[in-house]
């Protein structure tokens, strides 16, 4: 049997990391939330806005736990709502990217923590689905 020695030197690196993480996070959130709430009014049109939002009180469309719109259920037939998702997640992309860049977290945190943020203030009846989970109605 071989044993392996592992170096304690930098044991506490990791712990470090995730404390900062988790330290940066409601940071990151703030600051993506507010960019994404003032530039969604100039990004995203107000026709793809409204249909994104009607999809999600229907069921169709819901939040993710990366920060970006899903969709529920099938909606090939359906390419204009396809096409207002993919506006408004491209719009959240750049915003999470702006975040990243001004906060030293990388856009998926700063994805993750926006999305904690919308599922926890979206209206109940809605979908969403955590990292590696499935949709949930809330």
């Amino acid at each position: 049997m071989t044993q392996v020695q592992v170096s304690s030197r930098r044991a506490w690196l990791p712990s470090v990391l995730v404390a900062a993480v988790f330290a940066l996070a409601p940071i990151c959130a703030g600051l993506a939330v507010s960019v994404l709430a003032t530039r969604s009014a100039k990004a995203d049109t107000a026709s793809a806005k409204a249909r994104v939002d009607s999809a999600k009180r229907r069921g169709l469309i819901g939040e993710q736990g990366d920060g970006f719109l899903g969709f529920v259920v099938d909606t090939a037939s359906k390419p204009d709502l396809q096409a207002a998702v993919n506006e408004i997640n491209i719009g959240r992309a750049a915003v999470y990217r702006e975040t990243a860049d001004k906060t030293g977290v990388a856009p998926d945190a700063a994805g993750q923590a926006v999305a904690t943020q919308l599922i926890n203030k979206m209206p109940a009846g809605q979908f969403y689905r955590p990292i590696g989970g499935v949709w949930t109605r809330k």
